[in-house]
């Protein structure tokens, strides 16, 4: 039995239909630059681990130097140079910064009675990489960052007096870390200038 035209159009419409190949484009082999890429978006990527300061232990200088890093990309948007951290044993101070030399130091007997000011410290040194004195720019950065702009007391932190000074008029005592030179009784001197009538005698060195 002879098929028809339109039977024969049919057919040949569905074959081409059924059989024509798709423009499929071949997988390109893998590298390992898509290897690393794939991996990359696969793992996520985490924020920096914050340092938690404990009672028992002061941050390594490793530790102090990520949260350099961690303040440095948060506060200052990177822009503070890169610093050498280390501890002072002899310091009674909380901190000290050398912008020159690019060193911050912290006191290591301040922050083993203070050790929950250890990134109160850091902050306020870095800020002085940028602001030296403790003038109004300090203040308005320390107040953006949320430091604060002076440390707490201890008397423990309290060098002994070098030197001992005493009026011969009312007995007073001046303990001092330095020696004096041209000094007069506060309580004697008059409008609290020098008097070379009170002036101020050592007692004890």
């Amino acid at each position: 039995m002879s098929k028809s035209k339109a039977q024969k159009k049919a057919l040949a419409a569905l074959n081409f239909d059924l059989f024509q190949l798709e423009n499929i484009t071949p997988i390109a082999p893998a590298t390992i630059d898509t290897k690393i890429r794939q991996h990359q978006q696969q793992v996520p990527v985490s924020s920096p681990k914050r340092i938690e300061v404990s009672n028992s232990r002061l941050p390594s200088i490793a530790e102090l130097q990520q949260m350099y890093n961690r303040f440095n990309w948060q506060y200052f948007g990177g822009k503070l140079p890169a610093v050498h951290i280390e501890y002072s044993s002899r310091m009674l101070c909380a901190g000290s910064c050398n912008p020159r030399e690019k060193l911050i130091r912290m006191g290591k007997k301040y922050h083993q009675i203070f050790p929950s000011d250890i990134e109160d410290t850091l902050k306020h040194e870095m800020i002085h990489l940028i602001h030296f004195n403790h003038d109004a720019n300090f203040r308005r950065e320390a107040r953006r960052v949320g430091t604060s702009v002076r440390a707490r007391s201890h008397p423990s932190l309290r060098r002994p007096p070098k030197y001992l000074y005493h009026c011969k008029s009312c007995g007073a005592e001046y303990p001092r870390q330095k020696r004096l030179r041209m000094a007069s009784c506060g309580k004697c001197s008059r409008g609290r200038k020098f008097d070379l009538q009170f002036k101020l005698r050592l007692k004890k060195s």
